[in-house]
């Protein structure tokens, strides 16, 4: 993958501003298409990190990308604002949109921060791009802002690129995404777009060329409609423990149906990290301030779906325990959100390890990855460096967060290691008849107390990453 020349115009010089997840792969990824790139942060920590070649939190493949990248001289990092408006000319504003500390609304500060920081030094000809995921409304209230701010006035344009990235696969999203959507407002800068994803589109990626408004719709209603699939499945979960039905048994039966699809179609413990749950509240909140809130009410009971999942397994672990958690040795496995990642925003697997604790459980936590940043959220809890320390002579042990070290785990093995052979599985990842056989106690949400394994519907997408890329 390199750039096509394109007219012998020389390629577009690209800056990044925010190295979080987001930003630094896009900088990584920008370089390793053939880009000359300028990544820009306000954290001297993040910068100093990249530059010497250690990305600042889990990612797999994108060390050995960054480490690439690097080494060609095309990537560069800054904290100078100066330096990267004189540099780029296509200029992607990559920072974060926390949920705001006293609403559900998407706190922008970083946001308009950074445009505002760009444009008051671009004195030539530039295009700005937003990829944060931001409210309805947000790219034409920067166009305004921008352009009021910049000594170029209104020839200083802006356009909007959501990303679609997953933790885990993010070097895999970027270079090879499913689509492309370029918001735009005129044609001068679907030319740029097009000319800096020049590599991907000649991979015959599809790009779909829209209005400002569109383009940051895409990426909240693609989010929504993800969390509403994933919290469909667990609602009929619910059902499922109210009946004494099979909610694997249901959800094989649902994927078969080619309009629904298997894709996200899996009963669990539920959706966190630093995207899904605030971008829905976020979106409902926006379309509160529209007038339309009631066309997205149902996002409500969504989110509250996801949150009673946390609360049904603890549920679930206390049944196994006997009906008290007081004093029992509980061994959660996993604290980040989902693998392949060492995210713990909104983690679903440390809420339910926070739950216990609460209800007086000896909570020993493990996490291949996530150990340090839940340490820092919880201090309290009790952290390990292996699967064996965790489990050793616990009363039940709850699969929490799915890494594959996990769901291969020996049945045997755990069973000489723990008090009593009790298991929670909170992501269905196990295969029930092997724990059953071999004397365990085998739980899981929306199942029946003896359940078989039942074999969900899986894509190839959503596997491991090819980190060959």
């Amino acid at each position: 993958m390199s750039i096509s020349p394109q007219n012998d115009q020389p390629a577009p010089r690209v800056t990044v501003i925010g190295t979080g997840y987001l930003g630094a792969t896009h900088a990584v990824c920008m370089a390793i298409m053939g880009f000359d790139v300028l990544g820009v942060d306000v954290d001297q920590r993040k910068i100093d990190m990249l530059a010497a070649g250690k990305v600042p939190f889990f990612e797999p493949g994108l060390p050995e990308k960054l480490e690439e990248a690097l080494a060609s001289g095309r990537l560069r990092f800054s904290t100078d604002f100066d330096e990267a408006a004189a540099f780029g000319d296509v200029h992607f504003v990559c920072v974060g949109t926390p949920q705001a500390p006293d609403s559900a609304a998407a706190d922008m500060r970083y946001v308009d921060a950074a445009f505002t920081a760009l444009a008051t030094r671009i004195d030539r000809k530039a295009l700005l791009v937003g990829k944060s995921t931001v409210p309805i409304g947000t790219a034409a209230r920067l166009t305004s802002m921008v352009q009021s701010v910049s000594p170029l006035g209104a020839e200083l344009e802006l356009a909007w690129n959501p990303e679609f990235l997953r933790e885990g696969f993010a070097v895999q999203d970027t270079l090879f995404p499913d689509r492309l959507v370029f918001g735009v407002g005129s044609a001068w800068a679907e030319q740029q777009l097009r000319r800096v994803f020049a590599p991907i589109l000649d991979l015959d990626t599809p790009v779909i060329v829209a209005d400002l408004a569109t383009s940051e719709l895409v990426k909240v209603a693609a989010n929504s409609f993800l969390a509403t699939k994933i919290s469909f499945i667990n609602a009929m979960a619910e059902i499922c423990e109210a009946t004494g039905a099979d909610v694997n048994h249901l959800a094989k039966a649902l994927s078969m149906d080619d309009r629904i699809g298997g894709r996200f179609l899996k009963p669990g413990l539920g959706f966190g990290g630093g995207c899904l749950p605030k971008d829905i509240r976020a979106f409902k909140y926006r379309a509160e301030e529209l007038g339309v809130g009631q066309a997205v009410s149902f996002l409500g009971e969504v989110d509250s779906i996801n949150n009673r999942r946390r609360v049904r397994t603890v549920d679930l672990i206390r049944e196994l325990a006997g009906g008290n958690l007081e004093g029992q040795r509980v061994a959660a496995l996993g604290a980040a959100f989902k693998p392949n990642s060492d995210d713990v925003r909104d983690a679903p697997a440390l809420d339910v390890a926070r739950l216990l604790y609460l209800e007086g459980a000896i909570v020993t936590v493990y996490d291949p990855e996530a150990n340090s940043n839940a340490h820092r959220a919880y201090p309290d809890l009790n952290y390990v460096g292996t699967m064996a320390e965790a489990v050793d002579q616990a009363d039940v042990v709850a699969l929490l967060t799915e890494w594959s070290e996990f769901r291969d785990a020996d049945p045997d093995e755990l069973g000489a290691l723990v008090a009593h052979k009790r298991i929670l599985d909170g992501r269905h990842a196990l295969n029930a008849n092997d724990y059953t056989s071999k004397g365990w106690q085998y739980r899981a949400l929306g199942r029946p107390a003896q359940a078989a394994t039942v074999e969900l519907a899986s894509d190839v997408r959503d596997e491991t990453p090819t980190l060959a890329l």
